[in-house]
């Protein structure tokens, strides 16, 4: 017998199955069905996603200059109290954070919240006791990154540190800016020749950046593909550089000071395959542009669209999977959003937990041991490729256009999103995409989540959100003199307008029906309800009577049940005791075929303002319509406009809900 490693070697007497084995294993399971159909699945860019493959031993390792050390690890600064704002960052520091990010309000990812911090004084006290040569800095892409800038540059001069020995991403991104919001005060070439003095005099001081922040957030918020976001992070990246080029920087020295900031979802393999098509992606413009390639920063961060406010403990799961596929994607740093963010601003608990979720993956799983650990599957490889290409055309088709703030002024962008928006829409309200605590298993009896007592203002910005027209060296040495944001700024006014990428939670339009059904129990004192009425033994009621119950209660509606009832008298009978309005027949197709007619004609005699049935009503939907069955509610349905309906048939006022 042969050994490996000193050992018996049991598997010489099997063969090595091929893929062709595994087709033909697979296809006599199907009994004939559509391998394709029933196997091959398709992500939002039309790329196919099989169920097997082989192993890419010709692959290379996609790394990034983190390679070999673990990732870094950074917690928000977004308390308006700089009291507040700072024992909070100490919080974070001391419990396993290794850099901060600071989220001034004004910015997108402030959520209504943010350091507000008008003068040196203020940034010191929301910074104090931390040393800030010692950590990674961070500054949100904000509409005021200018003034965010120098502040920190102020602060920096006042504390006498090294800029050359500090770890700081300026972030300023006025292109991700204009997308967020909608407007710019400055046109873009003005715009390019003022990030370019930025960043000039941010060098004269030796910080060594990186001092742009390519952001594609506001394009995922918007719905954006994994493809269209690369696209995107190529076409701000390509923007950037040929605008610090035409103000007298080198291509080289440009690209040097770029970095990326990264949303990551649950879609594991999605996120792992997005940030190695980044790596490969941008190495493709290096060699193109003939600068030699370099590893470029990536900061990923868990996205904000799959959040959700209901049971928003689950946060923490989507969460987790987010963080494993962008650190084992080569992110160099990642921030996870606070899990009840969504519902007001995090308290130490919810910090707390954010930064264990990475602590737990990094200390005890090592992830970070292994550089580029998806090197060789067949699966990622392949999705990496395909996205490379199908993003390099998405790139080439921004370029066309004139450049991504060209293709902004087009609306072309926007619309492009708009049509994978729309889609997920559909699979959102249709719950083939479910989303668990809110489309699928939600709780009714949820308790409340703590968060900190701070009003939420989506309008909330600094003393000042004016633009400046002073020259960076000065706006630095007006705040190191004492000086306040309204001291160096004039009223902002809008060069640029463009159709504003809107930032959408894909659970949103679900937590409209709970919001509308909650608002409604507040005013009744009691829970709106569907009496269900379960026709023949729990095994033939028992499937579509729990289906229904869990899509009511994704609109903040009640089941109330029974036993089953055998016969249509009996069911107007337990209607009318049930005090509910509107009753849900639940079966079997063989039941409704007997009895459907005759328990929705008793139903209605009973008093039902409303008589839906769970299943599809196949031939007999004319009979059952007739017989006083208002509403099929199945699966597959847009199940957002079927509780709408329902809704309504409860008098429930209805609500407005976004589609895209």
């Amino acid at each position: 017998m042969t050994t490996v490693h000193g050992l018996p070697d049991f598997t010489g007497g099997f063969g090595q199955p091929s893929q062709q084995d595994w087709h033909a294993l697979v296809s006599k399971t199907l009994k004939g069905g559509d391998f394709r159909r029933r196997l091959v699945s398709k992500t939002y860019d039309g790329l196919e996603l099989e169920p097997i493959y082989g192993r890419d031993l010709d692959a290379a390792t996609v790394a990034g200059a983190g390679a070999g050390r673990p990732w870094g690890i950074s917690a928000r600064v977004d308390h308006p109290k700089p009291a507040d704002a700072q024992c909070l960052a100490l919080a974070d520091l001391e419990g396993g954070a290794d850099g901060l990010t600071l989220v001034f309000a004004g910015s997108a990812a402030a959520r209504g919240y943010g350091l507000i911090a008008n003068t040196v004084a203020e940034l010191d006290a929301s910074l104090s006791d931390v040393v800030l040569d010692l950590i990674r800095l961070r500054l949100e892409p904000s509409p005021t990154g200018n003034l965010n800038a120098a502040l920190v540059a102020a602060l920096v001069d006042r504390r006498k540190h090294d800029p050359a020995r500090m770890a700081v991403n300026f972030g300023l991104d006025p292109i991700g800016v204009l997308a967020a919001t909608g407007i710019s005060p400055t046109a873009w070439p003005a715009a390019g020749r003022l990030l370019s003095q930025t960043i000039k005099a941010l060098k004269a001081r030796d910080f060594q950046g990186p001092f742009v922040a390519c952001d594609t957030r506001p394009f995922s918020e918007a719905g954006a593909s994994e493809a269209q976001e690369l696209a995107v992070a190529l076409a701000c990246g390509v923007a950037y550089a040929r605008a610090l080029e035409a103000n007298g920087t080198t291509v080289d020295e440009a690209f040097r000071g770029l970095s990326w900031i990264i949303a990551v979802d649950a879609d594991q393999f999605a996120g792992m395959a997005k940030l190695r098509a980044l790596r490969r992606l941008w190495a493709r413009v290096e060699v193109a542009s003939s600068v030699p390639p370099n590893p470029i920063a990536i900061h990923a961060e868990t996205a904000w669209r799959m959040m959700t406010s209901r049971d928003p403990a689950v946060n923490m799961l989507r969460s987790t999977i987010a963080v494993f596929a962008a650190a084992t994607g080569g992110a160099d740093t990642i921030m996870v959003i606070p899990h009840t963010l969504t519902l007001g601003l995090p308290d130490l608990l919810a910090r707390r937990i954010a930064r264990n979720t990475q602590l737990v993956l990094q200390d005890e799983t090592n992830l970070w041991r292994v550089a580029d650990p998806a090197a060789g599957s067949g699966a990622i490889e392949a999705l990496t490729g395909e996205l490379c290409e199908k993003a390099w055309a998405l790139f080439q088709a921004i370029e066309a256009e004139g450049g991504i703030v060209e293709s902004l002024n087009q609306g072309a962008i926007q619309a492009r999103i708009a049509v994978i928006a729309q889609a997920r829409y559909k699979d959102i309200a249709s719950r083939r995409n479910a989303i668990t605590g809110t489309s699928e298993f939600p709780n009714l009896a949820e308790a409340a989540a703590s968060v900190l007592a701070v009003e939420r203002d989506q309008n909330r910005t600094p003393a000042s959100a004016g633009s400046s027209v002073l020259g960076f060296d000065e706006l630095v040495q007006r705040f190191a003199a004492g000086g306040a944001r309204d001291d160096v700024t004039e009223a902002r006014t809008a060069a640029t307008r463009i159709t504003q990428l809107a930032a959408h939670r894909l659970s949103e339009p679900f937590e409209a029906l709970r919001d509308a059904a909650d608002a409604w129990t507040t005013g009744s004192g009691r829970r709106p309800r569907v009496f269900l009425v379960n026709l023949g033994s729990l095994a033939e009621f028992g499937p579509r009577a729990g289906w229904i119950s869990n899509l009511l209660a994704a609109g903040g509606i009640e089941a109330v049940s029974n036993d089953g009832v055998l016969a249509s008298g009996e069911a107007g009978a337990a209607f009318a005791a049930s005090g509910a309005t509107v009753a849900c027949i639940c079966g079997t197709d063989a039941t409704y075929d007997i009895l459907g007619e005759a328990t929705a004609m008793a139903l209605k005699s009973a008093g039902a303002s409303a008589v839906l049935l769970a299943g599809k009503p196949g031939q007999n939907e004319a009979a059952l319509s007739a017989a006083g069955v208002d509403q099929f509610v199945f699966a597959g349905q847009d199940m957002i406009a079927a509780l709408s309906r329902v809704h309504t048939s409860l008098g429930i006022p209805a609500l407005r809900i976004t589609t895209a």
